[in-house]
């Protein structure tokens, strides 16, 4: 089908504003790793799962692009025996889809790419797919040219290509996106989305090295959710402008709170299942309570005890003569309650089964059918509503926000009669800020991550991988220190054991599951050392809005910089470390030598042995 004319105004030139234009004319700079015409790639050691129980199910589901070395991609200068120096780059021609919800920086990756590939190769092509995988799937194409690109440099939204269903994943779509790949006769498509956009590309990997099919998949993290983490990937892009956007909201209802001192504000925010949005969004505006998913499973609160938490919170607030305040719920907190999470999946079994959206409730179990009256009709009805290609609720549809408040209000009216409380009426305003922030300009750090993420795109291509993660760790680190490789999908993958309720199709699947919040990392801990002040004495910070110029323009998320992960960087350090370990211990060696190096390797092998088994680690995913 090759090109055919856009039903839409896909890839047309913007009306920019005077910032607007100003972004478009910012170039960020790139790594000394990627700076030049040669590619330099040194491989590791194969990369296995951290899910050890799971690997053996992994490696049986993905016999070819399961345990592929690491890739690390080093300056020209480098010094590395070892490395591989690719200087023929042939006319290649490479397709790019948006698959996942629009995230701020996403058009930097599709930059930063296309500048890649016309560098080593000015007749080489870059083919975008229009509306997202329906436009693979359909072969719905547009060039990528400089005059296409223009007024999308820096800019937010997806509208440059669009998307849509965000998946490739029965097999009419992997079956339609191979012969999209083949008849546009592409070296590599490049996939850019989450957790899911990227789990379907080690799927559509797979496949096609199994049929021979000469498309290399690369995959790209950008979600605005930041659940995309693990060993290999620190961040994702567009996480860092959404908190930023979302943090100067907050702030601006925090001050609204402090002038009138007589509403709470229960503030959703998006993020899907993991809470890394709302967290973030705390440390950045300092609210009076966060209440994260995570905490909630993890101590198994019903909603009775939620309410109870946040009416305890206002009464001792009350008592000091503050009758205002600023709640922050992550939208996936529906799913972390029990009784909500159980309730939820009676009613998507019942959608499964065909039973239609009138009659679930007469369907419903005792207990659910008890609760879904409990509950009030606007929550009721959106609980009703289908859910999302990945078996999950639509949490951006369901009010939580506005139940708790319903419940809060209702509590404290009920202590308010019954003499326990003697302050004045509670008063709520709620929000949910999502849609807000998926559009916003882009900030300085997720151009710079998008750009340079598109030209490790181009790295691993020359280099002939299939069923690769572009990523970049040192990210807390100025640009010139950051350290660009790629991982195997497969080695971010783990198999679910478990569910409670009817998805069982997901147990023993292999898939890159979302990263919950981590209850023992440093964000979390920062934040619980300074919960009990922020709920009490409205220290409230207004980081202001976002900033390309000025103190604010270098900032980036909290969360990332008071972790300590460049995880790509210490393996290679490890592998410096053995390798003078092999030069000093060869036979010959002293005695003395030899005992101590296996003193300590007998040592540190047990330590590991230890650490490495399930029974040390538990389940990786749930």
């Amino acid at each position: 089908m090759g090109s055919v004319a856009m039903d839409s105004d896909y890839g047309v030139p913007r009306e920019l504003s005077a910032l607007q234009k100003a972004r478009a004319l910012y170039r960020p700079d790139l790594p000394p790793c990627l700076q030049g015409t040669t590619v330099k790639v040194e491989y590791g050691d194969a990369a296995i799962t951290a899910d050890m129980a799971g690997a053996h199910v992994i490696s049986h589901a993905f016999p070819h692009t399961y345990g592929q070395p690491l890739a690390h991609f080093l300056r020209k200068t480098s010094v590395a025996p070892d490395a591989t120096v690719i200087t023929e780059h042939p006319v290649v021609r490479v397709g790019v889809v948006f698959s996942g919800r629009q995230s701020p920086g996403g058009h930097n990756v599709i930059w930063g790419l296309r500048d890649a590939i016309k560098a080593h190769n000015p007749n080489s092509k870059l083919i975008g797919f229009l509306g997202g995988t329906d436009g693979l799937f359909a072969q719905k194409t547009l060039e990528i040219t400089d005059e296409v690109l223009s007024s999308y440099k820096n800019q937010g939204g997806y509208d440059m290509l669009g998307r849509t269903k965000d998946q490739i994943r029965t097999t009419e779509q992997v079956n339609a996106a191979m012969t999209a790949c083949q008849a546009l006769k592409l070296d590599a498509l490049v996939i850019i989305g989450g957790v899911t956009s990227n789990t379907d590309a080690a799927q559509l990997a797979e496949t096609f090295a199994e049929s021979k099919c000469s498309t290399k998949v690369v995959g790209v993290p950008v979600t605005l959710n930041g659940d995309l983490k693990n060993q290999f990937v620190e961040t994702t892009v567009g996480f860092d402008t959404i908190c930023k956007v979302n943090s100067q909201l907050i702030s601006n209802v925090c001050t609204d709170a402090l002038s009138a001192e007589k509403y709470y504000y229960f503030v959703r925010l998006m993020g899907r299942k993991a809470s890394h949005v709302a967290l973030e969004c705390a440390l950045q505006s300092h609210p009076n309570m966060v209440i994260l998913g995570e905490e909630v499973a993890a101590s198994k609160l019903t909603i009775f005890d939620i309410t109870k938490q946040i009416c305890d919170a206002v009464q001792a607030r009350a008592e000091k003569d503050k009758y205002h305040g600023v709640v922050l719920i992550p939208e996936g907190l529906v799913e972390s309650i029990p009784e909500l999470y159980a309730l939820l999946q009676e009613i998507h079994g019942l959608h499964d089964k065909g039973v239609s959206v009138e009659n679930i409730s007469s369907h419903l179990s005792p207990w659910a059918s008890a609760l879904f009256e409990f509950l009030p009709p606007f929550i009721r009805k959106q609980l009703l509503l289908h859910p999302e290609s990945d078996d999950s609720a639509q949490l951006s549809q369901i009010e939580t926000e506005k139940l708790l408040a319903q419940l809060v209000e209702t509590e404290m009216n009920k202590r308010l009669k019954e003499g326990t409380y003697k302050g004045k009426k509670f008063n709520a305003i709620c929000h949910f800020f999502g849609y807000q922030a998926r559009g916003a300009l882009p900030s300085k750090f997720d151009c710079d991550y998008a750009y340079v993420l598109g030209h490790v795109c181009y790295h691993i291509l020359a280099a002939g991988l299939n069923g690769y993660m572009a990523t970049v760790t040192n990210l807390k680190s100025p640009v010139n220190k950051w350290k660009c490789g790629a991982a195997p999908i497969t080695s971010m993958m783990t198999v679910k054991r478990w569910s409670r309720g009817p998805a069982a199709s997901q147990i023993g699947k292999p898939a890159v599951h979302m990263a919950s919040v981590d209850l023992k990392g440093k964000p979390y801990e920062l934040l619980r050392q300074n919960s009990t002040s922020f709920l009490m004495e409205d220290i409230y910070r207004n980081p202001g809005p976002l900033q390309f110029e000025g103190p604010g323009r270098e900032t980036k998320p909290i969360s990332l910089c008071v972790e300590d992960r460049d995880y790509m960087g210490r393996i290679k350090q490890l592998q410096e470390y053995l390798e003078k370990v092999k030069g000093m211990v060869k036979p010959g060696c002293s005695q003395d030598v030899l005992k101590a190096a296996l003193s300590a390797m007998a040592s540190v092998t047990e330590m590991l042995t230890i650490m490495s088994s399930p029974s040390f680690s538990g389940q990786a995913t749930i």
